[in-house]
């Protein structure tokens, strides 16, 4: 039985998530609170596996609360968000950074088209991220190392054989990403592609988020859009994002693959066939193993291929499968993945890069 504590200011709302739960033979709702300050108080009283996090709330927000949760008795915490407010939605992805697991759209009403569907994905969530083992999050200040090196005196030595960046990641990828993304330099040459497994409605404000402190234009891909230098193009929802031999994406409603679209697998096999040994591929922190056996591809073609290494992933299922096939010919935590990137661009090599 899972354990779920439910954290949201709306009476309607709590009662609905309630509802939804506790029909799930699984999951038991052992308390609610109102706001941040009734949350940290409920955790040490009933000791949740789960907890539905809301993000606007009276007296302590839900970023606030999530950062002191971490921060004393790490518990999963599945935000769960009604806003489109893009204030809103960047505190979201703020509380991702600060511990937070995933984010979900709050289930509609009874009687809606799609309750059925939101909720069953609600369980889903719940149940999933019960199983995973969170760990203390530290204070410390959002402040990020640039990656060391200056591009502009890498440049000098040449241009390197490299033509694209292609990224995948799920659970726990968010933070990594806005980590990657702020150590790259502006003058940074090659473009990157990136899906991010996430809840439909949520990559617009993920990208806005990211935006933030990133010196790259960042943009949900469109069709037909023309690669660029230093661009990063991250896959929008429902669609399959490839690469085309011209250069530009295509965006296509071809099936899902591992239940997901967009797809890893589905980037990385269209990077494997058109650029080849001319890419630099890896997989960053999330659940199942989307994406491994085509990182082994792009290995076999003369790609560089990277995994995020297990004690900085949040879930080590996707880069620990890569590894597992010997995909991966580079074994990461977050903060050095900017310097390869950039030691690649420029220069063509990993030479004390890897870890």
């Amino acid at each position: 039985m899972i354990k779920v504590l439910i954290v949201e200011d709306s009476p309607v709302v709590r009662e609905l998530l309630v509802h939804v739960l506790n029909a799930d033979p699984g999951i038991r709702v052992i308390g609610t609170a109102h706001d941040g300050e009734e949350a940290l108080d409920a955790v040490s009283r009933y000791r949740p596996d789960v907890i539905t996090m809301d993000i606007h709330m009276p007296k302590m927000n839900g970023l606030e609360a999530t950062r002191r949760i971490m921060e004393t008795a790490p518990i999963p915490i599945v935000i769960v968000s009604g806003s489109e407010d893009a204030q809103e939605v960047t505190t979201t992805f703020d509380a991702m950074e600060a511990g937070a697991l995933a984010v979900l759209r709050r289930p509609v009403g009874i009687g809606h088209a799609d309750h059925d569907s939101m909720t069953r994905e609600l369980i889903r969530m719940v149940k999933l991220m019960s199983e995973v083992k969170v760990v203390r999050r530290w204070p410390r200040t959002r402040n990020v190392t640039l990656a060391p090196g200056s591009a502009n005196g890498a440049q000098a030595r040449g241009p390197a054989p490299f033509r694209v960046v292609a990224i995948g990641a799920s659970t726990g990828g968010p933070p990594v990403l806005h980590t990657i993304l702020s150590g790259l330099t502006k003058d940074f040459p090659l473009p990157i592609l990136i899906v991010q497994h996430m809840a439909v409605g949520f990559v617009h404000g993920f990208v806005e988020w990211l935006a933030h402190t990133s010196s790259l234009p960042i943009h949900v891909a469109t069709h037909g859009e023309l690669l660029l230098p230093g661009n990063v193009y991250m896959a929008p929802d429902a669609f399959q994002m490839k690469v085309a031999r011209d250069g530009r994406i295509a965006l296509t409603r071809d099936a899902p693959e591992n239940g997901l679209r967009p797809s890893v697998s589905c980037l990385f096999r269209s990077v494997a066939e058109v650029y080849a040994s001319a890419a630099v591929a890896g997989l960053l922190s999330g659940m199942g193993r989307d994406g491994a056996k085509e990182l082994g591809q792009l290995k076999e073609k003369g790609a560089i291929t990277f995994a995020q290494d297990k004690d900085s992933s949040v879930v080590h299922g996707m880069p620990g499968e890569a590894i597992k096939l010997d995909a991966a010919a580079l074994v990461l935590p977050p903060e050095k993945i900017a310097a390869m990137l950039i030691n690649l661009a420029y220069n063509g090599n990993t030479r004390g890069r890897s870890s």
